[in-house]
C-alpha cells in the first residue's frame, strides 16, 4: 500500500458517476487495498442521487432475511417398525404359478464377467509447467510492445550484422560505427514502449495503479536488458581496429553514455511526452556525433569518427561527467515521479 490517497474531487466525480472510465477502474484497485478512501467513497455515494436507492435495496434485504421462511409439506414417511410375529397380517392373494416353457441353458462363458477397462486419463500438463508459461507470459508482456515487436528483431539484426560484416565481409572499421549507434538504441527502444503511439493498450495500463512512473521504468529495464548485453557482446566479438586508425574507446565505454541519454530521455518525457523526448535525445546525440565529421577534412571519416568517440567515452573526465548525469537525472525523476501518473493518458 502507498501513501496516496484519492482526492476530494476524484471522489466526488466517482460518486456522480462522471468520472472516466480508466480513472475509475484505478480507483476501484485502490480501494481494494484503502480502506480510509473506501469509507469516504462510500460516503459520497450514500450522499448522493444513488444513496436513496441504495437504502431502499438495503432495507428490501434486510426484510427478507428477517421474515420466516414458510413451513414445506412433507410426505409421511413409511414405518420401519417390525411387526411382531404373533401380530397375524392380511395376506394379498395370490395367483396360481402359470406353467410355461422351462428355461434354456446358460453357457459358462456367458456368466463370466466382461473384463473392465483401465480408464486412462487424458494427457494434462504439469502444474509447475503450467506455472512457469504463465509467470513468463507475463513477464514478456509487462516487458512492453518494444521487445515484443520488431525493435528486439532490430537490435539482434544490428548485432550480428555487425560481427558478419567485420569477418565475412573483411569490415575492420566496424566497431567505431557500432560504438556511435549504441547510446540511441535503447533511447529508440524507449520510444516504442510507452505511449499511445507504440502500445494499444497504453490508455488502461498507464491508468492502473502501477502506472505511471513505475510502468515507464519497468519497460525502460526491459528495453536495457535486451539492448545492453547484446551490443557489449557483439562489440567484444568484433576483431582489433584497422592498426591505421587511432586507438578507439573501450568496448563498454559506452555504456554510461546509454544509461544517460536513457534516463534524460525519461526526464524530459515528463514535460513534452515519450515520442518527443526521445526524438530530441536520440536527435541531439547524432548530431553531436556527426557534426564534427562533416566539419572537419583531411583524414579519414572513421578515423574522425573514431577521435570523436575517444572524447566521449576515454578518460575518468569524461565517464565522471556521464555518472554525474545519471545521478542527476535519477533525482530528477524521483523528485517529478507524480508529473508521470496522467502521461499521455489524455
Amino acid at each position: 500500500m502507498t501513501g496516496w490517497h484519492a482526492p476530494d474531487d476524484l471522489v466526488a466525480h466517482y460518486a456522480d458517476g462522471s468520472l472516466p472510465e480508466t480513472d475509475g477502474w484505478s480507483l476501484e484497485k485502490h480501494l481494494e487495498q484503502c480502506g480510509a478512501c473506501a469509507a469516504r467513497v462510500s460516503h459520497a455515494v450514500r450522499a448522493g442521487a444513488a444513496g436513496v436507492v441504495l437504502a431502499e435495496v438495503r432495507d428490501a434485504v434486510l426484510n427478507a432475511v428477517r421474515e420466516p421462511a414458510p413451513a414445506t409439506a412433507t410426505a409421511p414417511q413409511a414405518s420401519t417398525a417390525r411387526v411382531p410375529a404373533s401380530v397375524p397380517q392380511a395376506s394379498a392373494p395370490t395367483a396360481a404359478p402359470v406353467p410355461g416353457p422351462a428355461p434354456m441353458p446358460v453357457p459358462p462363458s456367458a456368466t463370466k464377467p466382461a473384463p473392465v477397462r483401465a480408464f486412462e486419463p487424458a494427457p494434462t500438463v504439469p502444474t509447475a509447467a503450467r506455472a512457469v508459461g504463465g509467470r513468463l507470459a507475463r513477464l514478456v508482456w509487462a516487458a512492453g510492445p518494444a521487445v515484443r515487436g520488431a525493435w528486439a528483431g532490430a537490435v539482434v539484426l544490428v548485432a550480428v550484422g555487425a560481427v558478419a560484416l567485420a569477418y565475412g565481409g573483411g569490415w575492420t572499421s566496424a566497431r567505431p560505427w557500432l560504438l556511435a549507434a549504441a547510446p540511441v538504441v535503447p533511447v529508440a527502444g524507449v520510444a516504442l514502449s510507452y505511449g499511445r503511439h507504440a502500445d494499444p493498450l497504453h490508455e488502461i495500463a498507464a491508468s492502473a495503479p502501477s502506472g505511471g512512473l513505475r510502468l515507464l521504468l519497468t519497460r525502460t529495464a526491459a528495453v536495457l536488458a535486451v539492448s545492453l548485453p547484446l551490443l557489449t557482446v557483439a562489440g567484444l566479438l568484433l576483431p582489433p581496429s584497422d592498426p591505421h586508425l587511432p586507438t578507439g574507446p573501450a568496448t563498454a565505454g559506452w555504456l554510461l553514455p546509454g544509461l544517460a541519454l536513457t534516463l534524460a530521455s525519461l526526464v524530459l518525457c515528463g514535460y513534452v511526452g515519450c515520442r518527443t523526448a526521445t526524438a530530441v535525445v536520440g536527435g541531439g546525440w547524432v548530431l553531436a556525433v556527426t557534426a564534427p565529421l562533416f566539419a572537419s577534412a583531411g583524414t579519414r571519416l572513421t578515423a574522425r569518427l573514431t577521435d570523436q568517440l575517444s572524447l566521449y567515452f576515454t578518460g575518468a573526465s569524461s565517464q565522471g561527467s556521464w555518472a554525474a548525469a545519471i545521478v542527476l537525472c535519477a533525482l530528477l525523476l524521483a523528485a517529478r515521479r507524480t508529473a508521470y501518473d496522467r502521461l499521455e493518458k489524455m
